[in-house]
């Protein structure tokens, strides 16, 4: 289950996602797909270890990395002040701040309606935190 907290902004209430437990470890992921594939858990967290350097250099090389089943990562980038008048002054040193940004991978059905979304699960069901 997945848990909310009431929250008021601006005189309206809203929901916000909260967690309450400690965050999946690289062990505890390495361990469930172990379980579910043949890979030994040793191979899978060695492949987990390594994936965000792997997907690092990808990215620092001019690439986006679209991971079956999870969704696509790829970098973005601020500038000093407010940019520039022209191209040419537009220089990398102007660069202030690199991002890696996440688009959840999807599936669309008939007249192109999103069907089904990566990483949320069928059976999630939310729960008021204050309630427990």
């Amino acid at each position: 289950m997945a848990f909310f907290r009431k929250q008021k902004l601006n005189g309206k209430w809203y929901a916000r996602a909260v967690n309450l437990m400690r965050p999946a470890t690289t062990d505890e992921v390495a361990d469930e797909l172990a379980l579910m594939s043949t890979v030994s858990r040793g191979d899978t967290y060695a492949v987990l270890c390594n994936l965000g350097k792997v997907m690092g250099r990808m990215m620092a090389d001019g690439r986006s990395v679209k991971l079956k089943g999870v969704g696509t990562f790829y970098l973005t980038c601020q500038t000093k002040g407010k940019g520039t008048d022209t191209p040419e002054e537009l220089k990398p040193q102007l660069i202030t701040d690199v991002r890696v940004r996440f688009i959840p991978e999807y599936e669309r059905g008939q007249n192109h309606k999103v069907t089904q979304r990566a990483l949320i699960h069928s059976s999630l069901k939310w729960v008021d935190a204050d309630d427990i």
